[in-house]
C-alpha cells in the first residue's frame, strides 16, 4: 500500500507529491498524458505542431498523436485549453505569478470588501496563506519579470492614466506593476542577442526572451531540465520530486506513472478513500493500487468528472459546480511603432483592480495572435455585428477580416495587446457534469462543460465592462492610432472553483483542509478547490500555495508530521539548484 497517491502531474499535483516525498512518504503519481523527458527533443517553436488542439503537443490526447484528441461536450460557443501531460497546462502557460487579491478570503478588514464575492470566500485568511506564498515563491522562484519594450509602453501609458505603481506583492488598491513571475532572469548573453551561437548554458542563462512561452520552453538550449528559463511543472516541481531523497534527509523519490488515465476512485463501507484505479493509454490495461490518502489534481474539468464517474457521494450537488474563468476579453491598439510584440516573455506586465479583476499586457507569435483575434461572440468588423457588447471605447467589436486583417497583422511587433481578467462570481449553473449527449469514451461517460457567457452575473458584466475601458484608456495613453475590442467567446484558460473549498456546507465540496466532506483521505489540490476567481489574477501561484497548505495538513492529519513552512526554507532554493545542475553539466 502507498502512503499517497496523486491523479495529475500538473500544478497541484505535482506539488503535493513534491512536498510530501520530501517528508519521506511514499508517492505514486498517475498522469495521463506523456511525460516529454527531453523538452529539446519533444518540443519546438512551431505553433500548429505544439498548440493544435487535435493533434499538437499541448493538447487533451494520448501521447500518441495519431490518436484522436480525448473528447469534450461543449453546448455552448466555446474552447478549452488544457494540455496532459507531466507538467499540465502549466507547460504552455506564461509564467504568471500574482498573489491573489486578499478581499477573496475570509476576515478581510481592507478598502470595499463588498466589491468581491462575499458568498463564496477562501474560508481562511489571506494572512494564513501567505507564509505558503513565500515558500512557493522561493522554490520555483518566482521573480520581477524581466522588462523588454512592450512592458516599458503598457507600464509607461499606465502610469500616464493616474494609476498608482505597486511595488508590493499584496493588492491593496488600483495600480500597475511588473509581473511577478516563474521565469528565470537572463544572464550571460541571454536576451542580448539573437545569435544562436551564444544561446546555450552557461554562456546563456535564464529566459532568452525567444518569445515561444506557449509553445513550452526549452530554452537555454544545453541547460539541464532545472534550469530551463520557465518554471513550468516540468521543468520545476516535476525534477524535484523526482529526486526529493537529495532535498530532505528523510526523503524518497516519487514513482511517476505517465500515460495512466485514473478512471475510478473506490471508497470502503465507511466512505473512506482507499484505491484508485487506472487504464494504461498505450495498452488498454487497468491497474488498482491502494494508498492511505488519494489526492485529486486532475483539473477543474477532469476531477469532478472522475468524482462523478466514480459515483462517489455528492450530497449538495455542488460538485463540478461554480465554474469560475475570469470571463476573459481581449483588447488590441495597433501603435504607429515597434511595441516588440512577439519578443520576450509573452506577459510581463500587469494592472489591478481590487474587486474588478486584471489586465495583462500579453504578445506571442503570429498564429496565437490571429487565432484570438477570431475567438470573438461578436461578428466580423465591418460587415455584421451581433450587437452582443458595447465598444467599452474602442473603435470596433469583434473579429478582424480582409483588409482589416491584413493591415492589423501586417506588422506584429506594432501591436499592444491586453488581457481582461474578471473577478467573476461563482455561479452555480457554471459546471462540468457527465454528457448524456456524446458517447462514453475509452475512460467512461466524458465531461459535459457548460459556461453561460452571456448570462454571468450583473457583477461580472460590470467588472467585464470597466476593465475593457481601462485597457482601452491605457492604448490610447500609448499612443495607439486604432483600438479593437475582441468581445472574447469563451475560451476556458482560467479553469477554477469546480470542486471548491468553503465555510458553508451547502455550496462547497472541500473542506479548509482541502479534504472532500463525503469522502474521508480524498483530498483536491487543483484548480478547482479555489473558493472563488481570487479577484481576477491568474491562478497558478495560489493553486501553489493552497496545494502546499493541503499537503501540510495531509502530513499533519494523517501521518503524524509536523508543520515546515512556517519554520523552514526552501531545501530546493535557487542557489542550491544552480550549483547542482552546473556541477552536472561539467566543465
Amino acid at each position: 500500500m502507498r502512503d499517497v497517491i496523486v491523479v495529475g502531474a500538473g500544478g497541484g499535483g505535482a506539488v503535493v507529491a513534491k512536498e510530501l516525498a520530501g517528508r519521506g512518504l511514499d508517492v505514486l503519481v498517475l498522469e495521463a498524458g506523456p511525460h516529454h523527458k527531453d523538452s529539446e527533443r519533444d518540443f519546438t517553436h512551431f505553433e500548429i505542431d505544439q498548440n493544435s488542439s487535435l493533434n499538437g503537443v499541448f493538447r487533451f490526447g494520448p501521447s500518441d498523436r495519431r490518436r484522436q484528441a480525448w473528447p469534450r461536450d461543449l453546448p455552448q460557443h466555446s474552447a478549452i485549453a488544457q494540455v496532459a501531460g507531466v507538467g499540465g497546462t502549466t507547460l504552455h502557460y506564461f509564467g504568471n505569478s500574482p498573489r491573489a487579491m486578499p478581499g477573496a478570503f475570509e476576515g478581510f478588514r481592507g478598502r470595499n470588501p463588498d466589491a468581491y464575492d462575499r458568498t463564496h470566500l477562501f474560508p481562511f485568511t489571506y494572512e494564513e496563506l501567505v507564509p505558503f506564498y513565500r515558500w512557493v515563491e522561493a522554490t520555483l522562484p518566482v521573480q520581477t519579470a524581466a522588462m523588454g519594450t512592450k512592458e516599458q509602453i503598457f507600464l509607461n501609458a499606465a502610469d500616464r492614466t493616474g494609476l498608482h505603481h505597486q511595488i508590493q506583492k499584496d493588492i491593496s488598491r488600483d495600480s500597475f506593476r511588473p509581473q511577478e513571475n516563474a521565469i528565470l532572469q537572463p544572464e550571460g548573453f541571454a536576451g542580448l542577442t539573437a545569435d544562436p551561437n551564444q544561446l546555450f548554458f552557461p554562456v546563456a542563462r535564464g529566459c532568452t526572451f525567444c518569445g515561444h512561452c506557449l509553445q513550452g520552453c526549452f530554452e537555454p538550449l544545453r541547460a539541464p531540465r532545472n534550469l530551463k528559463a520557465k518554471r513550468s511543472m516540468d521543468n520545476s516541481y516535476i525534477p524535484m520530486a523526482l529526486t526529493a531523497n537529495r532535498w530532505a534527509h528523510h526523503g524518497k523519490a516519487i514513482t511517476l506513472l505517465p500515460n495512466a488515465f485514473a478512471v475510478k476512485i473506490l471508497i470502503d463501507a465507511a466512505s473512506q478513500a482507499h484505491a484508485v484505479t487506472w487504464r494504461d493509454t498505450l495498452t488498454g490495461a487497468l491497474t488498482s493500487e491502494e494508498a492511505k490518502v488519494i489526492v485529486l489534481a486532475a483539473g477543474a474539468i477532469e476531477t469532478p468528472r472522475l468524482w462523478l464517474n466514480s459515483n462517489l457521494p455528492n450530497p449538495n450537488d455542488w460538485v463540478g459546480r461554480g465554474l469560475t474563468d475570469h470571463h476573459l476579453d481581449f483588447v488590441v491598439g495597433l501603435l504607429p511603432f515597434d511595441a516588440g510584440f512577439s519578443r520576450g516573455p509573452a506577459s510581463a506586465a500587469r494592472a489591478d483592480f481590487p474587486g474588478r479583476g486584471s489586465l495583462e499586457q500579453t504578445g506571442g507569435m503570429p498564429g496565437t495572435a490571429v487565432q484570438f483575434s477570431a475567438l470573438s461572440d461578436s461578428g466580423i468588423i465591418g460587415l455584421y455585428d451581433n450587437g452582443t457588447v458595447g465598444t467599452g471605447g474602442a473603435d470596433a467589436v469583434g473579429r478582424p477580416a480582409g483588409r482589416l486583417l491584413k493591415e492589423v497583422f501586417r506588422n506584429i511587433d506594432n501591436l499592444l495587446s491586453i488581457a481582461v481578467l474578471t473577478d467573476d462570481d461563482v455561479e452555480p449553473q457554471n459546471r462540468v457534469t457527465l454528457s448524456s449527449t456524446f458517447p462514453p469514451d475509452e475512460h467512461g461517460r466524458i465531461p459535459r462543460v457548460e459556461v453561460n457567457g452571456r448570462g454571468r452575473s450583473p457583477r461580472t458584466k460590470a467588472n467585464r465592462e470597466f476593465l475593457v475601458g481601462k485597457a482601452v484608456e491605457i492604448l490610447r495613453a500609448a499612443g495607439a492610432t486604432s483600438v479593437v475590442r475582441v468581445n472574447f467567446a469563451p475560451l476556458l484558460l482560467h479553469m477554477q472553483s469546480s470542486m471548491r473549498m468553503g465555510r458553508n456546507p451547502q455550496n462547497s465540496v472541500l473542506d479548509e483542509s482541502g479534504e472532500a466532506r463525503s469522502v474521508k483521505r480524498l483530498f483536491v489540490a487543483d484548480a478547482s478547490t479555489l473558493a472563488n476567481a481570487i479577484g481576477g489574477p491568474n491562478p497558478t501561484l495560489t493553486v501553489y500555495a493552497v496545494a502546499t497548505r493541503t499537503a501540510e495538513k495531509i502530513f499533519r492529519r494523517y501521518f503524524g508530521g509536523d508543520p515546515w513552512v512556517q519554520r523552514e526554507e526552501p531545501v530546493s532554493s535557487i542557489s542550491q539548484r544552480v550549483t547542482l545542475a552546473v556541477q552536472a553539466a561539467g566543465p
